[in-house]
């Protein structure tokens, strides 16, 4: 599609008249009129206010005219998993699960690959196929070549790792220490617990990146525990097989 059809649906789809378009983003109708007849396209300031409006990429409003893929982990990136700045707006050069609020949730590429690895293998590559793949691939990426220029001195990190010793603080019986956490997207994780009262109750925005991990019980069983924070809560959970009749441990504000 072109970008004056995309802006077309997009207006449409939103429920919107073309003043009520040119209102929201500082221009006037006969702008709008003149995107949506391919006349003009929006300048990059108002791109930005679109793609803010509509959430979706400015590539998608250009018509979608390069693939994007996360620069840290080589993700192809579709609007719903890229990534956002601490404003709110989309990062198009990451996914939700490498950067998310403005900060980038992995320094460590080993660590990285770890995670990629039981992914890639249910699409089908061995183990030693998918570690060679990355280990070769996340060099070439931007996040990785700039990482001195584009990391934090090590402030996430410290701030997982003093989430950790604050998990761990709590001895939830039956868990294990939690050594690592995780960039969890909300909408995997964000599971429906009932509630005493009859009612069950998701905590989660589908849309957030949390930090968690799935952890085995020490003594055994089919359950697992499930750990999820952020600089606000922590969630304990434990569950069955994907995620089966969910069980709430712990909420705990920080």
């Amino acid at each position: 599609m072109d970008t004056k059809d995309i802006l077309l649906e997009l207006r449409t789809k939103n429920g919107l008249s073309q003043d009520e378009l040119a209102e929201k983003v500082f221009v006037t109708r006969q702008a709008v009129s003149r995107w949506e007849n391919g006349e003009t396209v929006p300048n990059t300031e108002t791109l930005k206010l679109l793609s803010n409006l509509f959430n979706v990429s400015i590539n998608t409003l250009l018509g979608a005219p390069r693939q994007l893929i996360c620069q840290c982990c080589g993700m192809p990136l579709e609007d719903e998993i890229i990534g956002r700045n601490s404003d709110g707006t989309l990062n198009e050069d990451y996914c939700k699960w490498c950067y998310a609020d403005g900060n980038y949730t992995y320094s460590d590429m080993d660590d990285l690959i770890d995670v990629c690895i039981p992914h890639m293998v249910k699409e089908g590559f061995s183990e030693e196929q998918a570690r060679a793949y990355m280990k070769e691939m996340l060099p070439k990426l931007d996040y990785w070549k700039k990482y001195e220029e584009l990391s934090d001195d090590g402030q996430f990190e410290e701030f997982k790792q003093n989430l950790i010793e604050e998990i761990n603080a709590l001895n939830i019986e039956g868990m294990p220490k939690v050594e690592k956490l995780n960039a969890l997207v909300g909408k995997y994780v964000n599971l429906e617990y009932p509630l005493p009262n009859g009612a069950s109750a998701k905590f989660l925005n589908d849309g957030t990146t949390y930090l968690g991990n799935q952890l085995e019980p020490e003594f055994g069983g089919e359950r697992c525990f499930g750990v999820l924070a952020n600089m606000d809560f922590i969630l304990i959970c434990t569950y069955g097989a994907d995620g089966a009749n969910p069980e709430l441990v712990l909420y705990k504000k920080r």
